[in-house]
Parts: structure tokens; C-alpha cells; sequence
């Protein structure tokens, strides 16, 4: 079993449809005897570059730890689904379970966000 990291940048008009994609990739990781150590949705944000005419996805980042063989069949299901522009999966050296530096940032934007609003209303 190896470890891997899989960032997922989805079409923005699939956005309806990410919880449905997410349990898709779950059942297919488990059925294929692997395990998710962190799923994070980081929602919408703004592309470093346009890639065919747009400037917003979605990601979607997951760490797992599942066999070399079943790599290859999640890869050809990426490669296979329309509504993922990109894909990347890195192996890596041991299991991440911490929270990323992009999930951290949103959160301490979203309290920041709150802090102003309450000093806003008193």
C-alpha cells in the first residue's frame, strides 16, 4: 500500500454535482481496498491560468493510501470523466492527515469575516 495525493479541478458548472462526484471516487477507493486519510472540498476558486476559456473551478483534494495497481484505475477514471478539466496524484512519503494551508486560509478568512460583521453590528 503507498500513499497519495489527488487534487481534482472540476468544471464550474458541475458544481451541483461535486458531493455526487466525491462519493463516486469514495466507493471506487474503497472498493478497490484503499484508504482516504483526508478529503477536503475547497470549493470555487480562480484558475492561475485560463484552461479551455475559464478562469474558476472547483478542487477537490484527497489523500489516500491504496495499492499501485488501483492507482492506475483511478487514473483512467479521471482521465474518462468530462467534468474534470485537470488532475494531478502525487505519491508521497507517509499518510497526511493535517488540514492543508489552502483549508487553514479559507477558515481564518471566514472567522476574520465574522470578527467584522460583529463589529459591524454593534
Amino acid at each position: 500500500m503507498k500513499y497519495y495525493e489527488i487534487i481534482l479541478i472540476i468544471h464550474p458548472d458541475e458544481s451541483e454535482k461535486i458531493d455526487n462526484i466525491i462519493k463516486h471516487y469514495k466507493n471506487i477507493i474503497i472498493k478497490n481496498k484503499g484508504i482516504i486519510s483526508r478529503l477536503e472540498n475547497w470549493g470555487r476558486r480562480q484558475l492561475s491560468y485560463p484552461i479551455n476559456k475559464l478562469h474558476k473551478a472547483h478542487y477537490i483534494l484527497i489523500n489516500i493510501i491504496i495499492s499501485n495497481n488501483y492507482i492506475n484505475i483511478l487514473e483512467k477514471n479521471f482521465r474518462l470523466n468530462e467534468s474534470i478539466i485537470r488532475y494531478i496524484v502525487i505519491k508521497t512519503k507517509k499518510e497526511i492527515k493535517c488540514i492543508s494551508p489552502i483549508l487553514k486560509l479559507k477558515d481564518e478568512r471566514h472567522i476574520e469575516q465574522k470578527g467584522n460583521d460583529v463589529i459591524k453590528t454593534i
